[in-house]
């Protein structure tokens, strides 16, 4: 959950996860050379009056602009940019190695890397490339890497983005419906996030030409021709992982914006068959890529806290509070939410409130429906003044409970099937558990990170995953991110990702 210090009662947009987190949404709740001969040197080195940066090179160019104008809604839905210079470097020299290669090599690219830890790339026209840092943590070598920007990098070349700039006119026309009848509402802020994030979906035949000028380019950057089938292979593998936790959000992952079948991958294998037995041809870039990503942020950022266990832990914010056993903590941008057993679903986030009224009145206010006034009452949570309340909407109870550290509002919304016992036990364990963080609890958090370590004699797939954090599947996630199977070995000297802090 990022920080928030402005926003307004009902400013509570979000993703929803499975159907109970939804209903709770929606009942709830409305980014030279010098000669040999000289003995002296006087620089005469000056910046070019006419620097050739791409903002230089795109400036008269039509599809450049459309890329711009979408640039920043794309950032924002993916939390920013992630900024790390030897992450950038390392992008750089993969995309400096394809562009020479590719359908257009006068072709300009501006390449962002997004803080988000979804498995994503995307193109926008006018050559925009866009690489989450969860891909880039998925990714083993330069090759596979280099496998997904040249099949974006193919889409660009290929003017896909001009067709589906046809698209958009109609995504304005039903982006206007939505903004006049819900805009207040999640369910309307969410169809506009999602309208703009379609226009880098491409059509199944585009991708399929995407893929085979992307294998080319592959092979004649001398990198891996494989890698494209590889990663295809990976990506699939983690959704498969991610999808055992059903409240998991996937939507802004590779595989549900690039359509996926084992006809791409017996594909992308054909094509790189042209370059030579798999294993003969092509530098895979392992070193030097787990080199360049050693140390890149994983999974959730510092600004929006972190999830340990059952417990959220925000040191900026300096609150914690722990969800019943069972439940799982999918932490998001906007809002933090815990489904559990029995369609059981809780959302937590924090408003600004810098009037300071009573929190009786608060909740009274009008964000929530459904509220029953005669339930309302002021209550105190571990020394913090607090207040809570009941509400019912269609099939679902609701537990409402405010609570106030200085200007900041925090909101634990439970929401269960109507008539369910759960909801007071599931709250209770909210309540109680709420409280402010100390200092040195505060300053002892740090976010996790791509860590690559060197196995040592004795080392095993069972002691390097036994080092992993923030999971209970320590192996299973250790296997993932080192693409292993069940069957896969570790030798002394061999490089490993594993995830610590």
């Amino acid at each position: 959950m990022t920080t928030r210090t402005d926003m307004d009662p009902q400013s509570t947009e979000r993703r929803p996860g499975r159907r109970a987190a939804a209903v709770l949404f929606g009942a709830l709740l409305l980014s030279g050379c010098q000669s040999v001969i000289e003995q002296t040197y006087e620089p005469s080195v000056a910046p070019s009056d006419n620097p050739q940066i791409v903002a230089e090179v795109q400036k008269n160019d039509p599809r450049a602009q459309v890329g711009a104008r979408e640039h920043p809604r794309i950032v924002a839905s993916y939390g920013g940019e992630y900024k790390d210079a030897k992450t950038e470097r390392l992008v750089a020299r993969i995309a400096g190695a394809l562009t020479a290669v590719s359908e257009n090599p006068s072709q300009s690219y501006r390449i962002t890397i997004l803080n988000s830890p979804a498995i994503n790339a995307f193109a926008l026209p006018g050559g925009y490339l866009y690489v989450t840092r969860g891909l880039l943590a998925l990714a083993n070598d330069a090759s596979e890497v280099a496998a997904v920007l040249s099949h974006e990098m193919a889409h660009v070349t290929a003017n896909h983005g001009i067709e589906r700039q046809q698209r958009e006119e109609a995504e304005v026309i039903a982006s206007r419906v939505v903004t006049e009848v819900l805009s207040s509402d999640l369910a309307g802020k969410q169809a506009l996030a999602r309208g703009k994030l379609r226009l880098a979906a491409f059509s199944r035949n585009q991708e399929l030409q995407a893929d085979v000028i992307g294998v080319r380019m592959l092979g004649e950057a001398g990198y891996d021709p494989y890698a494209a089938a590889r990663f295809l292979d990976s990506m699939a593998a983690y959704s498969r992982f991610s999808s055992v936790d059903p409240d998991a959000d996937q939507s802004l992952d590779f595989l549900s914006s690039h359509p996926s079948a084992p006809q791409r991958v017996d594909l992308a294998r054909r094509h790189a068959r042209a370059f030579g037995p798999e294993g003969t041809n092509g530098d895979r870039g392992h070193e030097y890529y787990l080199a360049g990503i050693d140390g890149l942020l994983y999974g959730d950022s510092p600004q929006e806290g972190y999830v340990r266990g059952q417990t959220f832990l925000h040191g900026a914010l300096g609150i914690r509070f722990d969800v019943p056993a069972g439940f799982q903590i999918d932490n998001k941008a906007e809002a933090v939410l815990a489904t559990g057993p029995g369609e059981i679903a809780v959302r937590f986030d924090g408003v600004a409130d810098k009037q300071r009224r009573s929190l009786t009145d608060y909740i009274a206010s009008g964000w929530v429906t459904g509220l029953k006034p005669d339930t309302i009452r002021a209550i105190t949570i571990n020394g913090l003044p607090a207040a809570t309340a009941r509400a019912s909407a269609e099939q679902w109870d609701f537990d409402v409970t405010v609570i106030r550290i200085d200007t900041q509002i925090y909101r634990f919304l439970t929401a269960v099937p109507k008539g369910a016992s759960s909801l007071e036990p599931t709250a209770n364990v909210l309540k109680a558990s709420f409280r402010r963080m100390t200092a040195q609890e505060a300053a002892a958090l740090k976010p996790l990170r791509v860590r690559v370590v060197t196995a040592r004699p004795g080392d095993s797939l069972a002691t390097l995953s036994a080092r992993m954090m923030g999971t209970d599947r320590k192996l299973d996630l250790f296997r993932l991110i080192n693409a292993m199977q069940v069957t896969s070995a570790v030798r002394p000297g061999d490089k490993v990702k594993i995830i610590s802090e």
